[in-house]
């Protein structure tokens, strides 16, 4: 079946065959570039530092780089060594900026070739590599990833580490050169002082003194450089969401929000926007680890879905990012896969209850049941109702309940979170919450009666998705069931027919293995996925979501190419809140939170008990 690409002149010829028509442009001659960049990287920090090695058969190998010879050759081949070693990962990637300083960088080191060494080798080696770099100039064309000033201290702290360690390294290669013997802290002391240029205790013989400080002055001033760099080059922010971007994305939502139950999850603020060339489909996405992560499916007109998925694509090639889709539905990872060449695996269940089915009867729902009851007579009382009903005091409560009660000091959530609740224009939002007070008819907690919280964003007209459940500690336990049969039992009077539960991850492979006849790999499996619960939500994410008799509709993960798994992984976890590469909080600059945006609709987050509904 052909799909019309949408704003493409060319009719009814999908993207993916237009682009197998056109070939693909090469890819190896970055990789193998940043590849011979690593190794001979390596190389001449070795040969800058040890000098056996400059005097091996790796010698001729180690040419291609700055000379290795004398004082100022020995620090100009590892300086030589380690930016090429920065380079390398931005080379790989089709950095615009790694392509600029390699070109600026070879020129010097074959210059240095011949002025310091005379080595007319190594000279045309430095230029051959330079001149296959201007040949593939049209290959080294991405764009900087977004970056912050902040980095630069990660650089000082990372690059200051690994030229300390390398330095001890520097310090030790003659041990036949050393005058007396000197301890771990003479030498240490030895490396500090020479990164700042200064002369340390250590003494040598036969001029490795000069060999050393060289050394050990380059390596500090690279630190320095990189450092001071990194710290006033231009920032380049993520991708925001702009006011603009939220009204356009809310009146997609408001006449096609009721296909996906992620829908609403794309007017979290911290996400890009990619629109359609006619404004009738969006992809919503963030840039994690060069990671250009999308989740769920396109937003709009499913006709018009092909034309955001090519700009998206298009995005992610102009920047080299590794572009990937998390939790689409099956139809959406059909498009993605038709459209872009890319692959598909299923990722897990998301569990859907239909309201007219909803009953607490039954011999399946007797522990639901039970459990609701007691709870019920301990004397806690539920409410269910739109945000928008609720006053201005008992909505900061809320609010100030829900971000005390998290647990952890991460917002979790990505694509199944909003991180907000009661914003301008996410009225119809329904909250949940749980009730008690003491035998005096009070309640001494700074929340007042509250001990529990459920929030949904909405699902199209007649639909509603969890987003958050937070519940005071204290509580009993059970709070989470007693709020969600609430909410269900009320969705009737608030004219919602489906509800969206959690995401189960892995919830096939869960389900089958505990079946009798599993097989021996389901069982490993499924043994894997049980000790992995220990960390995350993954087995009682299910098992909580099995509760309420749900049907399952799967969820996946569209990605390009299988070693790209890991990296993808990564990213989710860290867009998830699972991984936190963030400075520690004395380090970190404390934002106002962004001011309300006068909208015209609705939505909040979406975290479990602890941050995100989904694992």
């Amino acid at each position: 079946m052909s799909v019309t690409v949408d704003g493409d002149k060319k009719g009814l010829v999908p993207v993916r065959v237009r682009r197998i028509l056109h070939g693909p442009a090469p890819e190896k001659v970055p990789s193998l570039v940043g590849t011979a960049c690593t190794l001979v990287g390596l190389l001449d920090i070795a040969a800058g530092v040890f000098p056996r090695f400059r005097a091996s058969r790796v010698h001729a190998v180690a040419e291609v780089l700055p000379g290795t010879l004398g004082p100022l050759s020995a620090a100009l081949s590892l300086s030589a060594g380690v930016l090429l070693l920065l380079l390398a990962h931005g080379l790989k990637r089709h950095k615009r900026r790694a392509w600029r300083a390699a070109v600026v960088l070879l020129p010097l080191g074959a210059t240095a070739q011949f002025v310091w060494r005379h080595s007319v080798l190594g000279a045309l080696l430095s230029l051959a590599l330079l001149a296959l770099l201007l040949r593939h100039r049209g290959q080294f064309a991405a764009l900087p990833d977004p970056r912050s000033r902040w980095r630069a201290l990660a650089n000082f702290v990372v690059m200051g580490a690994g030229s300390i360690a390398l330095g001890l390294v520097i310090v030790s290669a003659h041990p036949r050169r050393v005058i007396g013997s000197p301890s771990l802290t003479d030498r240490l002391e030895h490396v500090l002082y020479g990164l700042l240029g200064v002369e340390g205790p250590v003494g040598y013989t036969d001029g490795v003194d000069w060999t050393v400080g060289y050394s050990l002055g380059a390596l500090g001033m690279l630190t320095a450089l990189t450092t001071v760099y990194l710290a006033f080059r231009p920032e380049h922010p993520a991708a925001r969401l702009t006011d603009d971007d939220e009204t356009r994305l809310r009146a997609l939502l408001d006449r096609h929000g009721g296909r996906d139950s992620l829908g609403h999850f794309a007017l979290r603020r911290d996400k890009g926007v990619i629109f359609s060339p006619s404004g009738k489909a969006a992809v919503c996405y963030r840039v994690v680890s060069g990671v250009m992560l999308a989740s769920g499916d396109p937003i709009g007109d499913v006709e018009a879905w092909p034309g955001a998925i090519e700009r998206f694509m298009d995005e992610a090639k102009i920047h080299s990012w590794t572009p990937a889709v998390m939790g689409c539905s099956e139809t959406g990872g059909q498009v993605w896969t038709r459209e872009t060449g890319l692959d598909a695996l299923e990722l897990g269940d998301e569990a859907v209850v239909d309201v007219a089915d909803f009953s607490l009867s039954g011999r399946a729902m007797r522990n639901v049941r039970q459990m609701v009851t007691r709870i019920e007579r301990n004397g806690y009382t539920t409410r269910v109702r739109r945000v928008r009903d609720l006053d201005d005091a008992e909505l900061e409560r809320v609010r100030r309940a829900a971000a005390d009660w998290r647990g952890t000091d991460t917002e979790r959530g990505f694509s199944m979170a909003l991180g907000r609740i009661g914003a301008p224009g996410d009225g119809d939002a329904v909250i949940a919450t749980a009730h008690k007070t003491d035998d005096t008819g009070t309640a001494d907690s700074p929340y007042g009666d509250l001990k529990a919280i459920i929030h949904f964003v909405p699902w199209g007209r007649d639909g509603m998705s969890l987003e958050l459940m937070r519940r005071d500690r204290s509580a009993d336990p059970g709070m989470n069931e007693l709020l969600i049969v609430a909410a269900l039992q009320a969705s009737p009077a608030l004219g919602i027919a489906r509800v969206s539960l959690n995401f189960a991850m892995f919830r096939a492979a869960l389900a089958r293995g505990e079946k009798i006849g599993a097989g021996p790999v389901l069982r490993l499996w499924r043994g894997l996925l049980v000790f992995l619960s220990r960390w995350f939500q993954i087995e009682s994410l299910y098992k909580f979501n099995a509760k309420f008799r749900p049907r399952w509709e799967p969820r996946f993960v569209v990605y390009r190419t299988s070693r790209d798994l890991p990296r993808i992984g990564f990213a989710a976890m860290q867009a998830e809140g699972f991984v936190n590469l963030s400075l520690p909080r004395p380090f970190t600059r404390r934002r106002p939170a962004p001011a309300p945006r006068p909208c015209t609709h609705i939505t909040p987050a979406r975290p479990a008990e602890h941050g995100a509904r989904a694992a």
